[in-house]
C-alpha cells in the first residue's frame, strides 16, 4: 500500500474510531453562592471525569430557564432550582413545553428570616411578629427614616418576591423596609451590625454558609399552610403582588439541579451524568462556607470537594 493510501486509511480510521459526540455544557450561575458551588461541583466533574468542555455563564433565573427552553446551547443547565419557589419556570418549561428535565435526586431546603443571636436576645426576639414591636423597628433603622431594613432578597430572586409578600401580609410594612440588594451586601451588613451591636433582620435559608460564618437565628412564623400561602410571580401575572397572599411559613423545599433536553442528543454522557447528580444540604453548606467565609474560588473549593468524594463521584458516573 503506498504512503497516500495508508495516510487516508489512518485517517478515515480516526474519523470511524473518533466519538460521535463532543461533550461539552454551559452552566447557568445563578448569584447565590449555594449555586455558585453547585454549578462548579458540576463543572469539575465534566472536565476532569468525562473529559467535557465547560463555560460558566452568569444568569438570573428567567434568563437561565429560557435558554435551556431554546435548547441551543447558550445556557444549558441551571444547579439550584428551588421547588416550589421557582415553580412558575418549572410548570412553563418542565411540565408544560416539556423542554426541560428536572432532578429527581433533590437536597431538602429551609427558608425563613433570621437576625443574630446576640440582637435576638437583647431585644427578646423569637417570632417573625417581633419585628413589628416599634422598638425593634427602631433599632434595625440604621437610615433614621423611620423604619427598620430587613434584607428580602436579591434581584431575580422568585423568594424575594414571596417574602415582599410575606412583609406585607405579616402587618409589617409600617414598621420595615423591605430591601433587594446582591447577596454580599447582605452578608456584608450582617458582619458590621454584628462588629457594631446594630440590629439587623435578613432572608435566611439552609443549607448555606451563613451558618458557619455568624451566630445567628431563624425566627418562628406560622406554621406552612397551603390556603394561607397564594403566590404568584411575575413571570405569570404582572399584577402578582396585589393577587399574591402568604401569610405562613414556607414549606420545607426540593432543590434540584434541571437541564435543557437538546443536551441529550448533543452530549448524552453529561446528560445520564446530570441524571444521577446528587448532593446533600450539608455537602452544598460546607462548599458555600468555604467560598464565602474563607474566600476561596468555586473552581478550586469544587476541585478538591470531587477529589475527596471520589466514590460518590464514581457512582453518579454510573462506575
Amino acid at each position: 500500500m503506498s504512503i497516500k493510501n495508508t495516510l487516508i486509511s489512518a485517517a478515515v480510521l480516526g474519523l470511524i474510531s473518533a466519538p460521535a459526540f463532543a461533550e461539552d455544557v454551559k452552566i447557568g450561575v445563578p448569584s447565590w453562592t449555594g449555586a455558585q458551588a453547585i454549578a462548579h461541583v458540576l463543572g469539575e466533574i465534566v472536565s476532569s471525569r468525562i473529559g467535557g468542555t465547560v463555560e460558566y455563564v452568569p444568569g438570573n433565573n428567567a434568563t437561565i430557564f429560557q435558554a435551556m427552553d431554546q435548547g441551543k446551547g447558550d445556557i444549558d443547565v441551571h444547579p439550584d432550582v428551588w421547588l416550589p419557589n421557582q415553580e412558575s419556570f418549572t410548570k412553563k418549561y418542565v411540565d408544560e413545553a416539556g423542554t426541560v428535565t428536572l432532578s429527581s435526586n433533590p437536597y431538602e431546603g429551609n427558608q425563613g428570616f433570621c437576625v443574630s443571636k446576640d440582637f435576638g436576645e437583647k431585644m427578646n426576639i423569637t417570632d417573625i411578629a417581633d419585628l413589628g414591636r416599634p422598638d425593634v423597628a427602631a433599632a434595625m433603622d440604621s437610615d433614621s427614616n423611620g423604619k427598620g431594613e430587613m434584607w428580602i432578597g436579591a434581584p431575580g430572586w422568585a423568594s424575594a418576591n414571596v417574602n415582599e409578600v410575606k412583609v406585607r401580609d405579616y402587618g409589617l410594612l409600617d414598621f420595615i423596609e423591605p430591601i433587594r440588594a446582591e447577596e454580599a451586601v447582605k452578608t456584608a451588613r450582617i458582619k458590621d451590625s454584628i462588629a457594631k451591636g446594630e440590629g439587623y433582620a435578613f432572608y435566611c435559608y439552609k443549607p448555606h454558609a451563613v451558618w458557619f460564618m455568624f451566630d445567628v437565628e431563624m425566627l418562628t412564623e406560622p406554621t406552612f399552610d397551603p390556603a394561607k400561602y397564594v403566590m404568584v410571580q411575575p413571570s405569570d401575572d404582572p399584577d402578582w403582588y396585589n393577587k399574591s397572599m402568604v401569610a405562613t411559613k414556607d414549606a420545607l423545599k426540593q432543590v434540584q439541579i434541571a437541564w435543557s433536553n437538546s443536551l441529550v442528543d448533543r452530549s448524552p454522557a453529561i446528560a445520564e451524568f446530570f441524571d444521577n447528580f446528587a448532593l446533600t444540604a450539608d455537602d452544598v453548606s460546607s462548599l458555600a462556607f468555604e467560598i464565602s467565609a474563607n474566600g476561596k474560588d468555586p473552581a478550586d473549593v469544587a476541585k478538591s470537594w470531587v477529589e475527596a468524594n471520589s466514590d460518590r463521584v464514581d457512582k453518579m458516573l454510573g462506575l
